[in-house]
């Protein structure tokens, strides 16, 4: 391998510690696990959190409770995308 692409490997290495160092941790051991963006804990759990929220509100006929969990699904299923924060915000760019 000509060393520039050593020094790319070593570049793409070092980001990969940086950015998920459990992810490089478990890889460098022999035993992969998902990286951090696939890791869904945290959303299953609001995803539970809300649809508790939905049903109790259901069954209180109780508005403000529907509508925190019809919001907080909402939240869960964002968490859900793993490509989230490389899109950016949503507003159109200022023009000078």
């Amino acid at each position: 391998m000509p060393v520039p692409e050593d020094r790319r490997l070593t570049e793409i290495e070092s980001r990969l510690h940086r950015e998920d160092p459990q992810f490089a941790r478990a890889f460098a051991d022999g035993r992969p696990r998902r990286p951090r963006e696939y890791r869904y804990h945290r959303a299953w759990l609001l995803l539970a959190v809300a649809l508790g929220a939905l049903a109790t509100g259901m069954f209180l006929a109780h508005g403000l409770l529907i509508a925190a969990g019809l919001v907080f699904a909402g939240v869960a299923g964002e968490l859900f995308d793993p490509h989230r924060r490389e899109r950016g915000t949503r507003s159109p760019p200022r023009e000078s």
